[in-house]
């Protein structure tokens, strides 16, 4: 398997497990996973899609066409459990099927050369992850996935059953 195919394995498995689960709660989006609050299925959404978004950003410096968004789902942002402080779920997850579709229109046309290729806008920080196109996608599926953990979670607050077997 070459690197690019297992970038696109990694993401498409990664969105599948935590997009299943973020759709189930469009109904309840703002249900926190714990007692003491946390990351909501909505937050998820919007700052997925803001990570989306760091793509085009981190590999040519272009503006993330969702930064406007970074007051709601940034890497500071707290979440709240009042949907109308937030763009509507389904805003949100057009977006965001909007930027995965582009990112991953963006990764087959990168040869495995470019893979290596160094980003000219990593986010301050994340310098070393973002570091070369190759590993800002798999940053994107590793990133994705750790989040299922708080959708699954909020089902569960939610009284909603979740499956092991539907992660893949």
């Amino acid at each position: 398997m070459q690197t690019k195919e297992a970038i696109k394995f990694a993401l498409n498995v990664s969105n599948g497990a935590v997009m299943s689960e973020i759709d189930k709660m469009s109904d309840a989006a703002t249900t926190f996973p714990t007692p003491n609050g946390g990351c909501h299925p909505l937050w998820v959404l919007g700052h997925l899609t803001m990570v989306e978004g760091m793509i085009p950003a981190a590999l040519f410096g272009d503006k993330n066409p969702v930064a406007e968004w970074g007051q709601y789902f940034g890497e500071n942002s707290e979440p709240v459990a009042d949907a109308s402080a937030y763009p509507s779920f389904d805003t949100i997850r057009k977006k965001y099927a909007e930027l995965r579709e582009q990112n991953l229109a963006l990764l087959e046309s990168l040869s495995e050369a470019d893979l290596d290729k160094p980003t000219k806008a990593p986010p301050k920080g994340r310098e070393q992850e973002f570091s070369t196109f190759g590993k800002s996608f798999l940053v994107v599926a590793l990133h994705q996935s750790m989040h299922r953990a708080h959708a699954t979670d909020a089902l569960r607050a939610a009284g909603r059953t979740v499956l092991a077997a539907q992660a893949l």
